[in-house]
Parts: C-alpha cells; sequence; structure tokens
C-alpha cells in the first residue's frame, strides 16, 4: 500500500477554510420557516394550562402546537437497536404525547414562525402553568431508592460483572485500599448546536441533520412517524462536533418534521446553547467504590468497583464503568456492580470515553496510591500486573501495554523523578508528576457495513458509503483507503459520504468509525480491482491477455504482471476497449461476531507533569504525554490529531467540567460556555503523541483498532496522581476544584 499509513492532509480541509463546506443548519430550502422549543421549567408534574394566544397572535407565527395538537406517534422503539445500526432513540419515551413532565427542559410547546426571531419572541409569549411534584435529581437526593441494574448501555451490557471470589481475595491481600470518588456530570459541547431541517415532499420526507448516524436517524424517525424507510432521507455531509451527542436521535429530530408536515413548508431547528445541556443526553453524576487487594510484592489479589449514577424515569441507562477495570491486569477475583437511581433527569448517553474515562481514572488513582504504599515505582506495578490472557483465557486480538509503558516513561523522562511528594518546586509552584495505564474496548456489535466502488472511463475512482465526516477526518481516511485497495493515485479519489441512499454505514460510535468505513472501503475497492484485473486477463486487446490473475499489480492505474515485463494496461483504455463508461463492485465487511475468542482492548499510557499553586488551589498542566498501540494507524497525522484532542478533553474532564443539579428546582446549574468551563488554548500544554506498533487481523480488514477515545482514558488519573505527587494529597472527586487541591488554612493559635 503507498497511501495508507502516509500523514495525508485532510481531503475537506479546503472546503472548511473557504466557507464552501455546508453544515445542516446551513442548507437553503426555499420557503424555510423556522421551529423553536418551549420546555418545561419543573423536573416533575403535570402541564395544568398552557396559554398561547399571545403567541399565535405575534407576527409571523405559523403554528403553535401542543400536546392536544401534536399527532401521535407511531410507535416508542425500544432503546436497544440504537448500538446495533437500526433505529437510535435516544430515550424510549417521546415529548408532548401528554401532560407529564419528567425533567427539566423536556419539550411542551412548539413555536413555528417565518424568521428565527418571530420564532423567538412568539416562544417568549406562551404561558405554561403546572402542577409540580417532588424530584429526585441527584445521587444523594435518590440514595435510598437505588436499585442494582440487570442490564445497562442500551441492553447491550450486564450490570454486574463477577469471577473468582472477591472476598476472598481482599482478605488474603496484605495491602488493602478502600476508597470512594463522585464525579460531576459531563455535558458534550460541541461547537455546532444540534440542528435539523426538514422537508416534505408529498409523503416523502429529506432531513438535513446534525447527526453521527444516518441511518440511525432515518429508521428512527421512520419510525415514529410510521413511514417506510425508504420514504426518509437523510443527508449529513459535515457534523460540527458530536462526542456522543448526537450518536443517539433525540426528539427534536422529529418534532422538526411533525412541524414541517403541520405547516407544509421546510422548517429548520437550531438548539440554543441552554438547550443543548436538556436535549441532546450527558455524562450522568457518578459515585465509584473501589477495593483492591495486593500482596507485598505487587501481585492483585482483588479488585471491587462499583457504581452509583443517575438515569431518567424511563430507561436503564448507565455508563458502563467495569469493562476496562475488570480486564485491564491479571487478577483472579474481581466484582464490578452498577446500580441505578431513578431520577427526574433525561436519558444519559455516551460521552466521549464513555464509562472507561470514569473507570479507569478510579482503578489508576487507586494503582498509585498502592504503589506508594508498597514503595513500587507506579510503571512497575503495573507491568508487573500486566494480563497476557483476556479474564476468560483468549490471547488479546493485538496487547501492547507493556511497551506503551515503558515507550512512555522513557520519552516522559519518568526515570528523572524524585518520588517522594512535595519535594520538587519552581518557585512559588508544587511540581508533581503522574502516569496512568489506559484502555478502551474495541467493540463488535455493528451490523454488516458496505461500500460501493466506482471506476471511470477516465480513470478518476469514487468510493461511496453513508458514514458522515464530524471532525475525524474520515473522508481522508477512506479516501486514502479507497485508492489503495483499487490501485489508483489519491489525486484520482473521490469519497462520497453522508447521505442514506448510499451503501449502509453504521453511526460511528465507540472509537468504531475507523474499523467499519475501513474495512468496507477496501473490500469494495478491492473487489472491483479483481473485476477489472480478470476483465483484463480475459481481454484479447490487453497486453496482459493470458497472465494469471495472481500475477497482476495495479498501481496508479496501471496494470501489470510479474509474468510479462515490460508491458501495461491502464484501467483507462481496459474500460474504452470494451465499451464501458464505467465499473463498479459493492463490497460488504462482517464484523467478528460478538463470542469472538480474542481479548478486545486498544492499550495505552498516559503521563502528566503538573504544577500546584498551594495557596490558590491552582492546577496548570505542564506536560502530557502519551503512547499508544492503536493496531494499524491509517494516517498518522490524523491519529495523532485525534490522540491529542483526546489528552486535552481528558485535561478538561480533570480540572474543569462538571455540572451539578440544583436540587430545590430540578435544573442544571451551569447552562453556558461562561459556566461550563472547558480548556482554552492558554490551558492547553505541551502534548506528545507516540505509537507502539502492533499487528492485528482480527479487528477490521486493515487491523486498524480506531484512537477517538483512548487519548481521553488515562488522563484524568495520570493528572490526579501527578497533584498527589506534588502536593501529598489525595484528591477524589473530579473536576479537581481549587478548594478541593489548596492547602487547608492553618489553625488557629490558642489564646
Amino acid at each position: 500500500m503507498t497511501a495508507v499509513g502516509t500523514p495525508v492532509t485532510r481531503v475537506d480541509g479546503p472546503a472548511k477554510v473557504t466557507g464552501a463546506a455546508r453544515y445542516s443548519a446551513e442548507i437553503p430550502q426555499p420557503g424555510m420557516a423556522y421551529l423553536v422549543l418551549v420546555g418545561a421549567t419543573i423536573a416533575s408534574g403535570r402541564v395544568s394550562a398552557i396559554d398561547v394566544e399571545a403567541a399565535r397572535a405575534a407576527r409571523g407565527v405559523l403554528a403553535v402546537l401542543t400536546h392536544d395538537e401534536l399527532p401521535k406517534v407511531a410507535v416508542q422503539p425500544p432503546l436497544l437497536p440504537s448500538l446495533l445500526g437500526g433505529a437510535a432513540p435516544g430515550e424510549t419515551f417521546f415529548p408532548m404525547q401528554d401532560d407529564v413532565v419528567h425533567y427539566a427542559g423536556q419539550p411542551v410547546v412548539l413555536v413555528v414562525a417565518e424568521e428565527y426571531e418571530q420564532a423567538q419572541y412568539a416562544a417568549s409569549l406562551v404561558r405554561v402553568s403546572y402542577e409540580p411534584t417532588p424530584a429526585v435529581t441527584t445521587i444523594d437526593q435518590g440514595r435510598e431508592q437505588a436499585y442494582d441494574a440487570e442490564r445497562l448501555f442500551g441492553g447491550l451490557m450486564p450490570g454486574r460483572n463477577e469471577r473468582g471470589d472477591v472476598e476472598a481475595g481482599l482478605a488474603r491481600a496484605d495491602v488493602r485500599i478502600h476508597a470512594t470518588f463522585r464525579m460531576a456530570a459531563n455535558h458534550h459541547n460541541a461547537l455546532e448546536a444540534p440542528s435539523t431541517v426538514a422537508v416534505w415532499d408529498g409523503g416523502k420526507l429529506t432531513l438535513h441533520d446534525s447527526t453521527m448516524g444516518i441511518r440511525a436517524t432515518q429508521q428512527t424517525v421512520a419510525a415514529y412517524l410510521g413511514l417506510p424507510i425508504s420514504h426518509v432521507r437523510v443527508l449529513t455531509h459535515f457534523v460540527g462536533g458530536g462526542f456522543g451527542s448526537k450518536a443517539m436521535v433525540w426528539p427534536h429530530v422529529t418534532l422538526t418534521a411533525m412541524a414541517a408536515r403541520h405547516v407544509d413548508r421546510p422548517v429548520k431547528l437550531m438548539l440554543t446553547r441552554p438547550q443543548m445541556f436538556t436535549s441532546t443526553g450527558h455524562r450522568e453524576e457518578q459515585e465509584q467504590r473501589m477495593a483492591i487487594g495486593v500482596t507485598h510484592e505487587g501481585r492483585l489479589t482483588a479488585i471491587r468497583h462499583e457504581k452509583l449514577s443517575i438515569t431518567s424515569p424511563f430507561d436503564d441507562w448507565a455508563e458502563p464503568a467495569t469493562g476496562v477495570s475488570s480486564q485491564l491486569y491479571a487478577c483472579d477475583n474481581y466484582l464490578g456492580e452498577h446500580r441505578l437511581i431513578k431520577g427526574n433527569t433525561m436519558t444519559p448517553t455516551f460521552t466521549r470515553g464513555p464509562g472507561e474515562t470514569l473507570g479507569v481514572y478510579t482503578l489508576e488513582t487507586v494503582m498509585d496510591e498502592l504503589a506508594c504504599l508498597l514503595r513500587i515505582d507506579p510503571v512497575e506495578l503495573r507491568l508487573r500486573n500486566c494480563a497476557p490472557l483476556d479474564p476468560y483465557g483468549h490471547p488479546w486480538s493485538s496487547d501492547g501495554l507493556a511497551e506503551c509503558l515503558r515507550l512512555g516513561a522513557e520519552r516522559f523522562g519518568w526515570a528523572d523523578r524524585n518520588p517522594t511528594p512535595r519535594t520538587t518546586r519552581d518557585g512559588d509552584w508544587l511540581i508533581g508528576t503522574g502516569m496512568a495505564a489506559a484502555a478502551y474496548p474495541v467493540a463488535f456489535f455493528m451490523p454488516p457495513q458496505r461500500a460501493r466502488a466506482r471506476i471511470l472511463a477516465d480513470g478518476s475512482a469514487m468510493v461511496s458509503t453513508s458514514t458522515q465526516e464530524f471532525g475525524t477526518g474520515v473522508l481522508t481516511m477512506a479516501t486514502q483507503v479507497g485508492a489503495d485497495a483499487l490501485g489508483v493515485a489519491l489525486r484520482d479519489m473521490e469519497f462520497e459520504a453522508g447521505d442514506t441512499d448510499l451503501p449502509n454505514s453504521s453511526a460511528a460510535v465507540g472509537s468504531m468509525g475507523s474499523a467499519m468505513v475501513s474495512s468496507a472501503v477496501h473490500v469494495a475497492g478491492t473487489a472491483l480491482r479483481e473485476q477489472l484485473v480478470a476483465l483484463a486477463v480475459g481481454d484479447e486487446g490487453s497486453p496482459l491477455h493470458g497472465v494469471s490473475t495472481a500475477s497482476v499489480t495495479v498501481a496508479d492505474g496501471r496494470l501489470s504482471s510479474s509474468e510479462r515485463s515490460g508491458v501495461a494496461d491502464t484501467y483507462r483504455d481496459l474500460l474504452a476497449r470494451n465499451h464501458m463508461s464505467d465499473a463498479e463492485a459493492t463490497g460488504t465487511w462482517r464484523p467478528p461476531p460478538l463470542d469472538t475468542p480474542h481479548g478486545l482492548l486498544c492499550f495505552g499510557a498516559q503521563f502528566a507533569e503538573v504544577a500546584v499553586d498551594p495557596e490558590l488551589g491552582l492546577i496548570r498542566v505542564r506536560r502530557l504525554n502519551g503512547a499508544f498501540a492503536p493496531g494499524r494507524v491509517l494516517n498518522p497525522l490524523l491519529a495523532r490529531s485525534q490522540l491529542m484532542g483526546g489528552m486535552l478533553w481528558g485535561m478538561s474532564q480533570a480540572l474543569l467540567e462538571g455540572n451539578h443539579m440544583d436540587p430545590r428546582h430540578g435544573r442544571w446549574a451551569e447552562t453556558n460556555l461562561a459556566e461550563y468551563l472547558v480548556p482554552v488554548n492558554a490551558d492547553a500544554p505541551d502534548v506528545t503523541v507516540d505509537f507502539v506498533e502492533v499487528d492485528d487481523d482480527v479487528i477490521g480488514a486493515l487491523g486498524a483498532k480506531g484512537v477517538g477515545e483512548i487519548g481521553q482514558v488515562g488522563v484524568a488519573a495520570a493528572i490526579a496522581n501527578a497533584v498527589f505527587h506534588a502536593t501529598g494529597r489525595r484528591i477524589r472527586r473530579l473536576p479537581m476544584a481549587p478548594e478541593l487541591v489548596m492547602d487547608p488554612a492553618p489553625s488557629a493559635a490558642p489564646e
């Protein structure tokens, strides 16, 4: 291969920097109207009355719809198919079907007007009266109502994971640690607000939607509206970030289609920044408990990992915190449990690195504490417990954890640190270094993926599949894969995506996008190349007539054979001789089954250096280093960029991001970027990314595991461990706010 593995710059770069790239809210439509949602201001209760007269009389208003006027949806699809490539409702609840309010922000009124400002103004005139009932919105409010979750994560994962005898393993340990951690809720806050444009043509619907899965949007909306799937087309060419918020299909998409049908004209919805906190899920508030036992030699004897979190009144959704903690280290005795509280909140959802960022934070901070108690270097402790096999005795599809730990330590200069806490200073700043292992599951719960390859009479080529570009560089990566599979120059290859009329590609969630898209494109391109090679070998007019197909190679659109030196054919000439304007082939890649006899993790290691002001509690991250083993790196430029972004997000999760419910009113305290903090350029430290090369013949056709989330996973733990090294104090809450970090005030002197 020639294109794959090279740092090709983004093929969509010129369109984005010149403004030619169109996002969903930028698609013009004749006669466009605008939709604004009115959300509930209580967290629990009923709508007792709605006064819409002033809103309906406002200038430009086309419709004001309440639950009494809105049509009933055809079905309430279950949540499970979302992860299997079918319908993907964000909740098993659709609003405005009755007068019940389940959470603050739940849509209760739709306002459609000629102009966006007119719709906003009319929405401000709507008066809604409520009969509130007591709400549960925090862990502390609902702790007594907690229950054991049988299934979670859309029903795909069990709520309990157990092997061996944990209590016996803890009893025979020489050293035991029991620790409790609290994590605030997180929100996605993509740059592009979720947006939908709905256009009806008779009984057929076209949606321009900012989604991470156009096929899921198509099937979900079709199910809600009772339409044949073929009557719904979804177009999404560019998405301005999703991070999980646009992986599921939230009610506002279907509400936009319903509003457009009601007014019989195209309708656009753009959620406001505050509505993004109540409309597309979030990472739930969590409490995690960890108990670990270890021998004096540093061998793990038992791990007990428990998680408690708030979910919605209608879904058993929780991040799966124990997926990595149950596999990362060799330990015969393990128990992972998830408990849920039914609260008055919308259903949580995927948030970058779902579950494992916080599960690994919990595990890796306790591992660091064990290393300090045992006086074993933290890197060495992890090396002593690396698991050669997965918990079921299966070999890893590919490993690399030990290599990541060693390479990361070498690149960071770990051996030069003074391990004693609070001994290194830079002026008034305390300096600390910390590290953590990282891993992220490689998931195989998607259906077969398909792509179409086509070559035209002039030798140019196109590969098509219905994925969408949401900032990861999939258009570039797929162009590289298609060019190599078909044997054409990169300049002659085009990639087509973002349309449900194209062959199926599932929602790109769980860092599966590269494996799914690259595999389908590779299979399609290879199928077309083999088809054309066979045509040339059988073509009496070809210089390659009669050679064996196995002897033919293709590069830059030229076919040559090891059996016949000095001659070649070209795709262009081959098509012309056979009077063909084009040729095409469809390829299907079937993921390995769920019971594949291999351990499926992507491994890495994270290192951090921090400076802490002990009087103010300020933390400044000075360096982040990461070493990763993601299988085949299809484009190192794109992969390094994604990993850097993930590491910076991990820093944000550790130090800045956190939201809290106001228990009096059941509403989020932070609903804008002035209060919900995310890092800016001035916060960014030096970031170094290294790759450990591992071969993987299980994960996809090209052996690429994906790097979208592994970069974030170990960062919060590495930073927390560095803060301990700087200050000598363990912080077990995220984010690590200054009041948690600053030195305690000295006790008052006695009189």
